[in-house]
């Protein structure tokens, strides 16, 4: 059974940092490329980094400087590094694997997008 995992959301004041997890399971992400979403209440799902199966990095504008993407082959697992949070950044972080065909995709695009977890709530308050 193919199955993406994410960990490590939690609540963390304004400024601090969270490291969140994408475990994959049922497939190697040799294959696929990995994207992290995030969703506001009351908001689109938004993309805004991914990795591709060759370890290429995509960090949107946004959250570049303050976000992250890396992948620990052995462990099948995809991170994303977050510091300098702020209230903003509250919302439910998602990770999604995209089959790679050796043909270019919308990184940040849902739709490119096959298999999804279950999500992590990232909550930014003091």
């Amino acid at each position: 059974q193919l199955q993406l995992v994410e960990s490590g959301g939690g609540v963390v004041q304004p400024g601090g940092s969270l490291r969140l997890s994408c475990a994959a399971s049922g497939f190697t992400l040799d294959h696929y490329s990995i994207g992290w979403f995030r969703q506001i209440l009351g908001k689109e799902r938004e993309g805004f980094s991914c990795i591709t199966s060759s370890n290429n990095r995509w960090v949107d504008t946004s959250v570049k400087g303050r976000f992250d993407i890396s992948k620990d082959s052995a462990k099948n697992t995809v991170y994303l590094e977050m510091s300098s949070l702020e209230p903003e950044d509250t919302a439910v972080y998602y990770c999604a694997a995209h089959q790679s065909d050796g043909y270019a995709y919308e990184c940040y695009n849902p739709d490119e997008y096959d298999l999804w977890g279950q999500g992590t709530q990232v909550t930014v308050s003091a």
